[in-house]
């Protein structure tokens, strides 16, 4: 079935595009929605007004997204979840979840596709996150997971803590390390002092006295 499309269908046609495309995509989808017309004589007359409306659409489009970029990036969206004691997930943090939580936040319809991440996140902590609003803007932001029950400001300060390193022991001013040594010395000096008196006590014996003299041999 040959159609007019009256606006850009993304991977499908731009806005004032004629061609050929199934019966059932036609009247069930692309007619209905108000994306195409079927190509009668007085549609493809109207060609080139709907060429012209559809980029006059397109320009306001890029400029809409470019705005709703500056506004996003750099926010951080906070889902709160269940997790075990490791920081595993019960469950995961989806791109649906995600545009849920940038939909409140910037009162704009986010389209879950948008949201750039490869797999579900399944760990607490802080990922940063591309969104694709238009093939030509994007914007990143920050998407912080923390445990249910626990505020996110306070759960951050507790990471931040457990980041500080421990302050390293100071040594004491007063502190003298040499002194056991010291003593050691002054001890094995004076071990030495005694065994040299113990030495000459032994080399030179004392004079025998009158008490040793044999009292049956006169005396001289």
């Amino acid at each position: 079935m040959k159609v007019v499309f009256l606006e850009d269908v993304a991977g499908v046609a731009q806005g004032g595009d004629v061609k050929d495309v199934k019966n059932g995509f036609a009247r069930n989808y692309l007619i209905p929605k108000g994306y195409a017309v079927p190509a009668t004589h007085n549609a493809l007359q109207r060609v080139r007004q709907y060429s012209e409306q559809a980029e006059k659409a397109r320009v306001k489009l890029l400029q809409d997204m470019r705005e709703l970029s500056d506004s996003l990036s750099g926010v951080q969206v906070r889902v709160e979840m269940r997790a075990g004691a490791s920081g595993q997930l019960y469950g995961s943090v989806t791109n649906a979840i995600i545009a849920d939580r940038l939909s409140e936040i910037s009162d704009r319809e986010i389209d879950r596709r948008s949201i750039e991440i490869q797999d579900p996140i399944r760990q607490l902590g802080s990922f940063d996150v591309k969104i694709r609003l238009h093939p030509e803007v994007e914007a990143n932001i920050d998407v912080l997971v923390h445990p249910t029950g626990i505020d996110a400001d306070e759960w951050l300060k507790s990471l931040a803590d457990d980041d500080d390193p421990a302050p390293e022991p100071t040594a004491d001013a007063n502190a003298q390390p040499d002194a056991p040594a010291a003593t050691a010395s002054a001890d094995a000096q004076n071990a030495d002092a005694n065994a040299d008196d113990a030495s000459d006590a032994q080399a030179d014996p004392a004079p025998a006295s009158n008490a040793d003299v044999d009292p049956e041999q006169p005396v001289q």
